[in-house]
């Protein structure tokens, strides 16, 4: 007979063979469970600790790696980077096709030999300079000053929340132009101006009624893991 364990999440007998470890903690569960329990964390963009009650292990890589596609083991590495680096270290390289997160120490090695003047700094991963004190692609033609005190600054600052709100999934009410992010609950979104709306799409509520056809809830951001 083979020998098998209770999986503390499902409460499954599995087979002791398929249980798996995701930390340096040695707690073992199912593979399905340990898979949504890591995909749920990173949807949410935190990196899954052991679900295991009171223990702070976090996920191992090289144990996620054997059940997250590929995308999701880089969305893992990234967000362990995030974790690791002080926030008031973090760089974001500007450009939108790259992102790179970087810390200040490695902005600062990789310019070593390569540095412009002022706040001019290569990005780590696509090699374009950018501005570390103003955040945008290097302003040749300008100094930081005048570059703050331009048109072209608060232009280039609406660009960048409103990319950095693409990738958090924020919403923005179409009333009061408010940013809105959901951390749990349904999809029915009041605003602090008051104004209704649907998460998803961005559709008013009407008489406490959506006036779309998307869902209403997702399982995940009802039941928190």
């Amino acid at each position: 007979m083979s020998v098998k364990e209770t999986c503390l999440i499902c409460f499954e007998d599995i087979d002791v063979a398929r249980m798996l470890s995701i930390g340096t903690c040695q707690h073992k569960y199912c593979l399905p469970c340990l898979k949504h329990h890591v995909e749920i964390n990173l949807q949410n963009g935190i990196v899954a600790q052991c679900p295991h009650k009171d223990c702070k292990c976090e996920v191992n890589v090289d144990s996620c790696k054997t059940f997250l596609s590929s995308e999701l083991a880089n969305v893992l590495i990234e967000r362990i980077k995030e974790s690791s680096i002080p926030v008031t270290e973090k760089v974001y390289c500007p450009f939108p096709r790259c992102s790179a997160l970087m810390s200040k120490q490695e902005v600062l090695e990789n310019t070593k030999t390569s540095f412009v003047s002022e706040g001019g700094r290569k990005c780590v991963k696509c090699k374009h300079y950018f501005c570390i004190n103003c955040k945008v692609p290097w302003h040749y033609d300008m100094s930081c000053y005048d570059f703050q005190r331009s048109e072209m600054y608060s232009c280039v600052e609406d660009q960048l929340l409103k990319s950095f709100a693409s990738k958090k999934l924020w919403r923005q009410c179409s009333k009061c132009n408010h940013m809105v992010e959901l951390e749990s609950g349904c999809y029915h979104i009041t605003c602090r101006c008051g104004h209704q709306f649907c998460y998803t799409c961005g559709a008013e509520w009407k008489n406490k009624h959506a006036t779309c056809s998307c869902p209403i809830w997702d399982e995940h951001f009802i039941i928190r893991p």
